[in-house]
């Protein structure tokens, strides 16, 4: 059968890019490899599916970036600004509008993050399947994995060749004819889900640049040894800067937040966030000289105290504690698990009396409290990343219909493409509105 438009991919992206072609009375194909569509999905937001984010777009724009974003001659250019057109037809209040149309209760949460009320990502994933399956201009396939897209070429008006798809060949030989194809298969990461990198390389072979992908929102590596008393401990309300070494600057500085030590690093929810600055450059180190970035994490623990602040409240708690010996007055600014840490890295007598500490050895206290330093080696790998960052270049991407600007007829959604976005929703409403776009625009 000739179909309107094949979906390549049954994710975020894929199934609404499917859902929105479909209403528009196309006749579609989608193909899942794997033996059920959306997996990704029903675990997201750990399996509760943080869906978007009701900020407003100029607020939202600033979270979301890409490699390639200066794709429309404006170099530097975030990718919030390069996805502004499909979010002027498609963003978050009319994402949450359809779930809701389509009998999904949903709940705002704090950050402004967006949830389905009953707290399952199943109800966001049985919502899109379910549009699918009752509507008869619909095939779903499962199982049927695509390897090769097929294209031809034809003369244009003004004389000039234009290649265009035809077909996708599916693992095992088969040939499906269509119109139109939307790639939309997902990165690498979480690869137990079908993200297997696949659709990188179809897009490769068929001119398309491709920014290599990286793991993105994943917890940091350190060199120093964590103790084992401090794996798996949280610090709440702390700041979390990344700065490199070479040119001294900050390329990263969080929010005040939470983050939990690892066993070979830093987790938790700023570490995870810092990841997205991090990771580029020190993926891209390794890959040049086997060495590790050349980045550092400063830790403050007392980011509600300037440097001066805290000087003078440990002087004063000096002065009101000195027989106290330090290594047992170190509770007056850690919580325990942290004294371990402390004894190692500031090299001051665990027996000294408080009444003891010289003025450069309160100093260096006071410099530690507000800057713990770990030097960064890298990431954990793809099974814990939370996105890509990374994929086809956005130069090579009309951001008004999600086309190829080399192929007629093909489009890529979704993580696919060079774009990425904070924890929040973004990186959802990214996929839901791009596919939004190419489904929209086949």
């Amino acid at each position: 059968m000739d179909y309107d438009v094949i979906v390549v991919g049954g994710g975020a992206a894929g199934l609404m890019a499917a859902v929105t072609a479909a209403a528009r009375g196309r006749r579609v194909l989608l193909l899942e490899k794997m033996d059920q569509a959306g997996r990704k999905l029903r675990i997201t937001g750990k399996g509760r599916c943080n869906l978007t984010n009701t900020n407003p777009l100029r607020d939202t724009l600033p979270h979301i970036g890409s490699s390639t974003a200066g794709s429309t001659n404006k170099p530097g250019q975030s990718g919030g600004v390069w996805l502004r057109n499909a979010y002027g037809r498609f963003f978050n209040q009319e994402l949450m509008q359809w779930f809701e149309e389509h009998g999904v209760e949903l709940t705002v949460e704090r950050g402004n993050r967006v949830y389905p009320a009953s707290g399952k990502a199943l109800d966001i994933f049985l919502a899109l399947i379910g549009e699918l399956e009752n509507n008869p201009n619909v095939t779903i396939r499962k199982n049927a994995t695509v390897i090769r897209v097929e294209t031809g070429e034809r003369k244009t008006e003004n004389g000039e060749c234009e290649r265009f798809v035809t077909a996708v060949i599916l693992q095992g030989g088969e040939r499906i004819t269509c119109r139109h194809i939307i790639l939309a298969t997902g990165g690498l990461s979480y690869p137990t889900t079908g993200s297997t990198g696949a659709g990188y390389r179809m897009a490769a072979e068929l001119g398309h640049t491709i920014v290599e992908p990286v793991p993105a929102l994943v917890p940091l590596k350190c060199d120093e040894r964590i103790p084992d008393d401090l794996v798996g401990f949280t610090l709440k309300n702390v700041q979390l800067d990344i700065a490199d070494r070479t040119t001294g600057t900050t390329i990263f500085k969080s929010a005040l937040g939470e983050l939990t030590f690892t066993d070979d690093g830093l987790g938790g929810p700023i570490s995870i966030s810092a990841s997205r600055a991090a990771s580029r450059p020190l993926h891209s180190s390794n890959q040049a000289n086997g060495q590790p970035g050349n980045l550092t994490a400063i830790l403050d623990l007392k980011p509600a105290l300037s440097a001066e602040q805290l000087d003078r409240r440990l002087l004063a708690d000096i002065d009101q504690n000195g027989t106290r010996i330090f290594n047992d007055a170190l509770r007056l600014w850690l919580p325990a698990e942290l004294i371990p840490l402390a004894l190692k890295q500031l090299h001051i007598e665990y027996y000294k009396r408080l009444h003891q500490i010289t003025g450069d050895e309160r100093r260096r206290l006071c410099r530690w409290l507000k800057g713990v330093e770990f030097t960064i080696t890298g990431t954990r790998d793809w099974n814990e990343a939370i996105v890509t960052q990374g994929g086809v270049s956005l130069a090579e991407v009309n951001p008004k219909t999600m086309e190829s600007r080399l192929v007629k007829g093909l489009y890529l959604a979704g993580e696919l493409l060079d774009l990425d976005a904070d924890t929040g929703g973004y990186n959802l409403q990214i996929a839901f509105s791009t596919g939004h776009a190419a489904g929209e625009a086949v």
